[in-house]
């Protein structure tokens, strides 16, 4: 489905965040492996967590979901099922294009007395799942998959696990939390060295429901553990977010209020960055909800510059890379960002895909395997771009086109409903023409 985005002379306007996806898909599977119920508002309304609700139907999760107040966010109501209660599933288990739901599911799958077939649309089956797969099975479970247990299909098939001392290859949130999911059922203690840090809501969450998982520093240390279901109020998403925050900094005439966005610092690296490129951004009413920080964030017209982004502030906005190189294209001068190598095996290769569309849409794009750099001229022009089947791609493309001269196309845009479904009516609300 083709979209096309056009930018108004003058851009204002509020949006109320979705709900963060990593915290819903988190809130779900937990509350569904613990003892009791809980309910879930502001629920992500995106297709991804839809993935991981099915997947808990299809093992005998009860889940009940309803809209939520004006719209926003969906409330969900789970009957746990405790810490070894999951039923062996009749059918295949597909996680859609969730690569949460496919890693972290792999550590609630693994070494259970049941058998499992988890997998998920081609994106997904193209997916390194190797980094994964291997330590869970020095934990001790049975998993097999395609080209040497590195690709889903993955195949779970129980086996006895045992507590390890593992050091992480990456910072990754989604590898950090598959182990910690599986230590939580093993003999013994595991413990996890990170390079770096990453995104933390699977440990303030566990911790809030009665686990013992531990950090220090960058240490984390887990031991068996059975979990008491806790109610949520999910933040909104910061990566979602991020969209409005590039449209408000880098259109000339603009002032977006985006409320109730999760300001985690372990997923706050965005705002950081944008900072460093010299943009007006103000945080207001700051609060804490359900154990997260929360504030609404306000965005203006910026005269931003070039910057370097890397090293440890990475893991805490790689999936914020996408839009963030929309807002290089705008800036004065030269965006580098280093130590993203990452992106090349997100939903589709970021690097290659920003490159591709950016160029293009005329801007002066270069990448290595681990780095992009962007040529900020004020300008990107208009034009008929491919989303690729990536919703962040997709989403930066539209946002592109609220600032160029001329309108944008953005083939392939319904992919935005992984994340996002009313991505499209928002650019709407804030004065863009969308057709």
């Amino acid at each position: 489905m083709p979209v096309t985005v056009s930018g108004p002379g003058r851009l204002r306007g509020e949006i109320i965040a979705p709900g963060d996806k990593s915290v819903s898909h988190r809130a779900a599977m937990f509350n569904a492996i613990a003892n009791g119920s809980a309910t879930v508002q502001n629920f992500s309304p995106g297709a991804d967590c839809a993935s991981t609700i099915e997947i808990l139907r299809s093992m005998g999760v009860e889940i009940d979901r309803e809209p939520g107040p004006d719209g926003y966010g969906d409330t969900v109501h789970i009957s746990g099922m405790g810490m070894h209660g999951l039923e062996e599933p009749g059918g295949i288990l597909d996680a859609g294009n969730s690569g949460t739901t496919t890693r972290l599911m792999s550590g609630i799958l693994a070494g259970r007395d049941i058998f499992a077939v988890l997998t998920g649309d081609p994106s997904i089956r193209s997916r390194p799942m190797g980094r994964v797969v291997s330590p869970l099975r020095e934990m001790g479970a049975e998993i097999f998959g395609r080209k040497g247990n590195t690709l889903a299909p993955l195949a779970f098939a129980g086996g006895n696990l045992k507590g390890t001392r593992y050091e992480l290859p990456v910072a990754s949130a989604q590898l950090k939390s598959s182990l910690i999911l599986a230590g939580l059922r093993a003999d013994g203690e595991t413990v996890l060295e990170q390079p770096a840090l990453s995104r933390d809501h699977t440990e303030r969450m566990l911790n809030a429901m009665g686990a013992s998982v531990t950090a220090s520093d960058l240490t984390i240390t887990v031991s068996p553990s059975d979990l008491d279901a806790v109610d949520v109020y999910v933040p909104g998403d910061i990566s979602s977010a991020a969209f409005w925050m590039v449209a408000g900094i880098t259109h000339p005439d603009a002032e977006i209020m985006i409320r109730g966005v999760g300001i985690n610092p372990t997923r706050a690296g965005v705002i950081d960055a944008l900072k460093l490129m010299n943009a007006d951004i103000a945080l207001e009413n700051e609060r804490e909800v359900a154990g997260e920080p929360v504030a609404d964030i306000i965005a203006r017209t910026s005269d931003l510059k070039g910057a370097v982004i890397s090293g440890d502030i990475v893991p805490l906005l790689i999936d914020e890379v996408p839009i963030l190189a929309v807002a290089a294209a705008m800036a004065e001068g030269e965006t580098r960002f280093e130590d993203v190598e990452e992106l090349r095996v997100k939903e589709t290769d970021r690097i290659a895909a920003s490159v591709d569309w950016m160029t293009a849409a005329g801007v002066t794009v270069e990448s290595t395997a681990d780095s992009m750099t962007v040529h900020g001229s004020g300008k990107i022009g208009g034009g008929t771009f491919n989303g690729h089947h990536d919703h962040r791609i997709a989403m930066s493309e539209g946002i592109a086109g609220l600032i160029s001269a001329s309108p944008v196309t953005i083939d392939g845009a319904e992919i935005a409903s992984i994340s996002y479904p009313e991505f499209w009516s928002e650019i709407s609300k804030l004065g863009g023409t969308v057709e």
